[in-house]
């Protein structure tokens, strides 16, 4: 099992590229991983349309109209592109006792608090399935909320209804 270095995220503002705005979910697979000028060619407008309270955009990627918006995290949340930690001391050279390939370490090269979402041929709605997913983190604090006293009071003290 491998682990997440969060710490220069958490230690310095600074220390790590800030992507808000830049992070973008496409509806498409691109079989291609390194650096690219992505500004060159794709290049999102904000147009006219709202719908359900957000400001749709409008793209193209390969010739293909995208209707998309961008949205932010919910409070409390934050998004980090992870790359692969080196694993080489501070001299520049190799860690002794490094079993990376067996237990990878991942650390936050990036953050981000906003994403723009893309659609094909359909308006950004709140229907979408990244909206929707939003409401698992409303549903997840419910669940791991710690139960008080207070709370088991509250439901004991509710009078039942016979059946």
């Amino acid at each position: 099992m491998g682990t997440i270095d969060l710490s220069a995220a958490a230690s310095d503002e600074t220390s790590i590229a800030d992507l808000s705005g830049q992070v973008h979910q496409v509806p498409c697979c691109i079989r291609f991983d390194g650096p690219s000028q992505v500004s060159n060619y794709f290049k999102p407008k904000s147009s006219e349309v709202e719908v359900d309270g957000v400001r749709a955009e409008e793209a193209h990627f390969r010739g293909r109209k995208l209707q998309g918006a961008t949205i932010s995290l919910p409070t409390g949340y934050s998004g980090f592109v992870l790359g692969q930690a080196s694993n080489k001391n501070a001299n520049g050279k190799r860690k002794a006792s490094s079993d990376t390939e067996e237990n990878p370490c991942w650390e936050a090269k990036a953050k981000f608090d906003k994403v723009t979402y893309w659609n094909h041929d359909s308006l950004p709605s709140k229907d979408d399935t990244i909206l929707r997913s939003f409401h698992w983190f409303s549903i997840s604090e419910a669940l791991h909320k710690p139960v008080t006293v207070e709370d088991l009071v509250a439901v004991t003290d509710t009078p039942s209804v016979p059946i």
